[in-house]
């Protein structure tokens, strides 16, 4: 039942928008239909995304609050009750960026299968839709999206990093305390493993994957960029 509503929800009318587009799309180009797809998906998407991003600005700028607060009140049960008041003086909800994730989820993975799988003419086209009597494959000319690709694998991992590296926050001069602070190591060492892991798997996957992947990156750098810009 959950395949069933997972598949009429979100795979198909993702693969069969992907199917409209390159039919629509000069030379019915496949790779371009995938980042016209993913960057329409990401639109629809960005009203969750920026509030999330939104909230994870401002817990960033309550860390030093938060963290007097665990200093100076040994009691946990007043110390969650402080901390809540900085959360609602501050019009934070600290659990919405989880759930913006999750309501984010099964449409991204659906979006990720459709690139994986391909388009493939099954009953999973809808049968009012007009098929393109014909689909190029060969991305800009160069790459088959079908076909694993070295360059594009690379061109998602690099991204990825950049990506990464917006994200986290800022190095103080005085950054001796952040050095031995645990999550800033982890932050540290995930932003050079990811994009390597990223550049793996692309590796393994057809092209149309790491064309995916590299634009869902770009439009995420272009979006930290304007969010960074306008809270400061």
């Amino acid at each position: 039942m959950l395949k069933l509503l997972y598949n009429e929800i979100f795979y198909r009318p993702l693969l069969n928008s992907l199917v409209f587009l390159t039919s629509v799309i000069p030379f019915h180009d496949v790779g371009l239909a995938i980042i016209v797809l993913t960057v329409l998906v990401k639109t629809i998407l960005f009203p969750l995304t920026h509030r999330s991003m939104k909230t994870q600005m401002k817990m960033k700028k309550i860390e030093p609050e938060l963290k007097k607060i665990k200093q100076d009140t040994q009691d946990r049960q007043k110390q969650a009750e402080e901390i809540l008041k900085v959360y609602r003086a501050h019009g934070i909800s600290p659990y919405s960026g989880l759930l913006m994730l999750f309501m984010q989820l099964p449409i991204l993975i659906a979006l990720y299968s459709v690139f994986w799988k391909g388009i493939s003419f099954d009953h999973n086209i809808y049968s009012f839709l007009e098929l393109p009597q014909k689909i190029n494959l060969i991305f800009l000319g160069f790459f088959d999206v079908t076909k694993r690709s070295v360059f594009l694998a690379a061109l998602s991992g690099v991204s990825q990093f950049f990506q990464i590296q917006l994200s986290m926050p800022s190095q103080k001069k005085d950054g001796s305390a952040k050095k031995n602070d645990f999550n800033a190591a982890f932050a540290s060492q995930m932003k050079y493993f990811m994009p390597v892991f990223i550049f793996i798997i692309a590796l393994k996957l057809p092209s149309a994957v790491s064309i995916y992947w590299t634009t869902m990156n770009v439009f995420a750098i272009v979006h930290e960029w304007f969010v960074r810009k306008k809270f400061k």
